[in-house]
C-alpha cells in the first residue's frame, strides 16, 4: 500500500516478485491466478501485489506504464522486469530468483501450478500470444540518426494534437492511455493517435527523442505536453483547454449570461482578481517577481524537472544560449498563475521576461532563437557579453575547480548526503580506500553542471578527477575499486 511498506519487505534480501495490476484489466486478473499458484510453488519468496493506478508513487519509481507488469527483487535490488501476459516468461524469471533451473531449460506451465485450471492457462496463453505478436519493425530502425529523427518528427506533427498510446482510442490497452483519451474527448478536441505497441522502433525511438520514458505521450503542435499525470492535472486545472485555445485548436465559448472579457476573470472565479482587474497588492507582487532577476521564466515545474514540453523547450533554449535565468513554478502558486495572465495579457505558460519586459511564450522564444534575435537582445541588455572573455573565464573556473583538490569528486549532493545512488557508491568506495577528497555539488551550480560535461567530454555524473585529470564515472571507479586498483591509480 506504500513505498515504505514495499521497501521494508524487499529490504531483507528475500527474493520478491511484485505484480502491478489494475482491476479493469482482464489480462491482470488472469495473470494474477498464475501468480497465486507460483506463490504456492515458491513459498520462500515474497509475492506482492500493487494496484498500479492507486499507488502511482511506486508505479512511477519502477517505470510501470502498462499492466500486467512484474518486478523481480533479489538481495534487496531490482534484478529483472516483465511487461505483459506471458506465463512462461513469468515462471522462468520467478524460478531464476527463487528456485533453481537446469541450464537452458525453461519452466513449463505445468511446473507453476498443477492446480491451475486448464481454462485459466489457455486464456493466459492466448493473451501472451496476442501480447507477443511480432511487430512490423519500421524502417526507422535502420535509418541514420537524422533520418530516424525526421520520421519521428513527421509522426508527431501529423496532427495538431497527437497521442502516442497503447492501443487505439476505441480500444486502449492500458488504463493510462484510456484516461488521456477520455480527457481529450471531454475537451472536444480532434486528435490523432499512434499505437506504439505495433511498432517497437517508434516506441523506443520516441522515448529518446522526447526524453520521456513512458507512454502515453501527448503532443500539441509538435511539442510534448507530457504523460497521463500531467494531462490529468492540466485538464482539471483548465490549463489544457487554454493550451488548445491558444493554439487555435478550440474556440472559446462565452455564455450569453457571462459577459467577462477574454483576459479578465470575475471574483467568483479567482478571489485575487477584481472585476476591474488585479488588486494592487497582487500587481505589486507580480511586478516584484518579474523584476527579481534580469531574466525570469514563469514555467511549469523547475528547470531540472519541467512539467510540460513547452517549459522544457524554453529552458533548453536559454541553456543553449548560455543565458542565466531565474524561474518560478506557477504550479506551486495559483495566485501568481492566474494573476500573471491578466497582468501580462498572455493566457498561457511558459512566459519569459527580460529586464521586466515580456518576451513571449515557447513559440516566440524558439523563433527568436532561430533568427538570432534572442541573443541580440541579451547582448543589448547586458545579459550576456561577447564571447571570448566569458568563455575563457568559464573554462578557467572549471579548471580551478578540477584542480582544487588532488582528488576531486563532482557529484549530486554532498559526501554526507548524496542525492543519487551513483554518487553515493563513489563516495563509499573512496572512503573504504581511506582516501581524502574534495567534492562539488553540481546540483547547486547549473553553469558548472553543464560546463563540466563539455570541459571533460563526459556527459554524466559523478565525475572523479585526480590531479586535474579525469578518472571516470561510477562504473569505472567501481571497477577499479573491485580490482584493488583504485588507490594505486589515485596515488600515482
Amino acid at each position: 500500500k506504500s513505498a515504505s511498506e514495499l521497501s521494508s519487505i524487499t529490504g531483507d534480501g528475500t527474493p520478491s516478485v511484485i505484480h502491478f495490476w489494475a482491476s479493469w484489466c482482464e489480462a491482470s486478473r488472469h495473470m494474477d491466478q498464475v501468480f497465486s499458484h507460483l506463490a504456492t510453488d515458491f513459498p520462500l519468496a515474497h509475492f506482492l501485489r500493487v494496484e498500479a493506478e492507486e499507488q502511482s508513487e511506486i508505479s512511477e519509481a519502477h517505470s510501470v506504464s502498462a499492466v500486467p507488469f512484474f518486478v523481480f527483487f533479489k538481495d534487496g535490488k531490482v534484478v529483472d522486469k516483465l511487461e505483459g501476459a506471458d506465463p512462461s516468461s513469468l515462471a522462468n524469471k520467478v524460478a531464476k530468483i527463487a528456485g533453481s533451473l537446469p541450464p537452458g531449460e525453461n519452466a513449463a506451465p505445468a511446473s507453476f501450478g498443477m492446480a491451475a485450471a486448464p481454462a485459466v492457462l489457455e486464456t493466459v496463453k492466448e493473451l501472451a500470444k496476442e501480447n507477443g505478436k511480432s511487430v512490423n519493425r519500421s524502417e526507422l530502425i535502420s535509418s541514420p540518426g537524422n533520418e530516424r529523427r525526421r520520421k519521428l518528427e513527421q509522426l508527431i506533427n501529423s496532427q495538431p494534437v497527437m497521442l502516442f498510446m497503447k492501443g487505439s482510442p476505441d480500444f486502449p490497452k492500458c488504463g493510462f492511455s484510456q484516461k488521456v483519451v477520455d480527457i481529450l474527448r471531454n475537451e472536444k478536441v480532434d486528435f490523432g493517435s499512434f499505437d506504439i505497441l505495433t511498432d517497437n522502433a517508434v516506441r523506443e525511438g520516441l522515448k529518446e527523442f522526447s526524453n520521456w520514458p513512458t507512454f502515453p505521450q501527448l503532443y500539441c503542435d509538435g511539442e510534448l505536453l507530457g504523460g497521463c499525470d500531467i494531462a490529468v492535472a492540466m485538464h482539471e486545472s483548465g490549463e489544457l483547454e487554454e493550451v488548445f485555445r491558444d493554439h487555435k485548436l478550440k474556440k472559446k465559448v462565452v455564455n450569453s449570461d457571462d459577459q467577462r472579457g477574454t483576459t479578465e476573470k470575475s471574483g467568483s472565479e479567482d478571489n485575487v482578481l477584481e472585476s476591474s482587474g488585479l488588486s494592487s497588492a497582487l500587481s505589486d507582487r507580480l511586478r516584484q517577481l518579474i523584476n527579481s532577476d534580469p531574466v525570469v521564466l514563469f514555467m511549469k515545474g523547475t528547470p531540472d524537472e519541467p512539467r510540460c514540453g513547452f517549459s522544457r523547450k524554453v529552458v533548453d533554449i536559454l541553456r543553449e544560449e548560455k543565458i542565466n535565468f531565474k524561474s518560478f513554478d506557477i504550479l506551486s502558486d495559483d495566485e501568481v498563475r492566474q494573476g500573471l495572465k491578466v497582468y501580462s495579457n498572455w493566457s498561457s505558460y511558459p512566459q519569459l521576461y527580460i529586464k521586466g519586459d515580456l518576451v513571449g511564450g515557447s513559440d516566440i522564444v524558439l523563433e527568436m532563437q532561430k533568427s538570432g534575435e534572442l541573443k541580440k537582445i541579451a547582448l543589448e541588455k547586458g545579459i550576456i557579453h561577447s564571447h571570448s572573455s566569458v568563455e575563457k573565464s568559464s573554462e578557467d573556473r572549471l579548471r580551478e575547480l578540477v584542480e582544487s583538490s588532488p582528488i576531486m569528486l563532482f557529484m549530486k549532493g554532498t559526501p554526507e548526503a548524496p542525492r543519487c545512488g551513483f554518487s553515493s557508491k563513489v563516495v563509499n568506495a573512496l572512503r573504504e580506500e581511506g582516501l581524502e577528497f574534495g567534492s562539488f555539488d553540481i546540483l547547486e551550480d547549473e553553469e558548472v553542471r553543464q560546463g563540466l560535461k563539455k570541459f571533460s567530454n563526459w556527459p554524466t555524473y559523478p565525475q572523479l578527477y585526480c590531479k586535474g585529470e579525469l578518472i571516470g564515472g561510477c562504473d569505472i571507479v567501481m571497477e577499479l575499486h573491485k580490482n584493488g586498483e583504485l588507490k594505486s591509480n589515485l596515488s600515482d
